[in-house]
């Protein structure tokens, strides 16, 4: 160093020294980066498995990470489309009601809401929790979709997927449709109101991770998100039926109780347990969290505390290393989540790398012609 400024005798050589070296170490950074992304078997891993193990690696921020009570839980920034947080977010499971998020939106899309639903013994015949539907009744879709939502009746939904897919198998198929568009290639339904169910393919599941994005789409992206959000976030809803009025209560408590939650729902089934979904707005960003298998009775309060703890994570400076693309998870459909390549992870260091080349070349040339 000491003979470079003897021989140049200049603040400028001594800053283009710094930059050449900054830009050298960032380089190499990247290459190391890139080569283990082209490590065999590494590729074919989930962007959902990758998300999990940012947070797992990192033992300095495993400390501050939420104490969560459930099984499986995710965090996603809906703008950046990134994972800020992963436990067992990829593991198929039981989903229970918030299967209906799902519902509503393709009922949303697919149908008018001033369709009049003329109610099926099936439907009618569905188990608590209902509204009491009457076979042979015909009720307009707005009241059976708020009936759906806020009060989480079965019988709501199945009249709904009844009118809209022409049955509940022809419904099953639009939500699975419309999930595998939306990217979540680990969700399979089968019933409307997300009841436990299985065929011959599979059984009634979803992800954390794929709650998340159908949640963010539901709130934001989808064409009817602001019919979504209005429905989701009405506390009470009242409307006149043959048998006398009826009143609907939200049970979405984070929307009272914090001043950031937008939209959510509850769920639970014995093979699921408690289950949330919600999508927030907070700091400036927009969110969704999603909690699984989250406490059994008699901890039904569980989900409230822990949809907390997740958005505190979020806006802490613990989860400032934890993002993980999560853009392309549909770049190839293999039907195993695991198969999925993160693509745009690998194609974003593979232009940081040809950039830092071509600046190295450039700036190796432009400095020989300066001295």
């Amino acid at each position: 160093m000491v003979i470079f400024l003897k021989k140049y005798k200049s603040k400028i050589a001594l800053m283009v020294f710094i930059c050449v070296l900054f830009c050298t170490v960032s380089c190499l950074l990247d290459f190391k980066t890139l080569e283990k992304q082209k490590m065999p078997g590494l590729e074919k891993k989930s962007v959902f498995m990758a998300a999990e193990n940012t947070v797992a690696k990192n033992t300095d921020k495993a400390v501050n990470e939420p104490k969560l009570h459930a099984v499986s839980a995710a965090l996603y920034d809906a703008d950046d489309e990134t994972f800020i947080y992963g436990r067992n977010m990829r593991d198929s499971m039981a989903n229970a009601s918030t299967t209906k998020l799902l519902t509503c939106i393709v009922a949303l899309e697919k149908a008018d809401i001033n369709d009049m639903v003329t109610v099926s013994q099936n439907a009618a015949s569905q188990p608590e929790v209902k509204l009491g539907l009457v076979a042979g009744n015909s009720y307009n879709m707005k009241d059976l979709l708020y009936g759906m939502m806020l009060e989480s009746f079965n019988d709501c939904a199945y009249a709904i997927a009844e009118h809209v897919g022409g049955s509940t198998e022809g419904f099953a198929k639009l939500m699975n449709e419309k999930a595998n568009e939306i990217g979540c290639l680990g969700t399979y339904f089968i019933t409307p109101n997300g009841l436990d169910a299985e065929n011959d393919i599979s059984f009634h599941h979803s992800t954390a991770g794929d709650l998340c994005v159908i949640m963010s789409y539901c709130a934001w992206k989808s064409p009817k998100s602001t019919q979504f959000l209005e429905i989701t976030q009405t506390m009470k809803y009242t409307f006149e039926t043959k048998e006398g009025q009826m009143v609907f209560s939200n049970h979405n408590r984070l929307l009272t109780e914090t001043d950031y939650c937008i939209s959510g729902k509850t769920g639970f089934t014995t093979k699921a347990g408690y289950c949330y979904v919600a999508a927030v707005e907070k700091d400036g960003r927009r969110m969704c969290l999603s909690l699984l298998g989250c406490g059994w009775p008699n901890n039904k309060n569980y989900k409230w505390a822990d949809a907390k703890s997740l958005v505190e994570y979020a806006v802490s400076d613990a989860a400032g290393d934890s993002y993980c693309d999560a853009a392309c998870v549909t770049a190839q459909q293999t039907g195993d989540t695991q198969n999925t390549i993160n693509l745009k992870y690998i194609e974003n260091n593979k232009k940081n790398k040809k950039i830092c080349k071509n600046f190295l070349k450039n700036f190796t040339i432009n400095i020989g012609n300066f001295f």
